[in-house]
């Protein structure tokens, strides 16, 4: 799974989210590292729903233009937590090899 994929079932995670709403949890999880265009985020929910990652939650009408909100399926969720659980046991590796290696004068 690629970070922004990570990123984007992350931030539905915390519930059903709208475009903007993703594309501004994704900045923010990435501390600004990943910035997602509405037409990259559209194709990726596209391609997400398609593997029933994800799925149409709602839409509403806000100031003449129609929202879509996303949420995530139980599949997303059980994708999402194996990444997690994945990076998880990666971090958990490379702090022990820091740990066992210091480099002189690094604390």
């Amino acid at each position: 799974m690629r970070e922004p994929t990570f990123l984007i079932l992350t931030a539905l995670a915390a519930g059903p989210r709208h475009g903007y709403g993703v594309i501004k949890d994704v900045a923010e999880l990435s501390d600004g590292r990943t910035s997602l265009l509405a037409g990259t985020l559209y194709t990726a929910l596209d391609r997400l729903t398609a593997e029933g990652l994800v799925e149409l939650d709602r839409e509403e009408r806000v100031g003449g233009r129609l929202r879509r909100y996303y949420r995530l399926t139980a599949a997303g969720h059980a994708a999402l937590s194996e990444r997690a659980e994945q990076l998880r046991r990666a971090a958990h590796v490379a702090r022990a090899r820091l740990r066992a290696n210091p480099v002189p004068g690094m604390p």
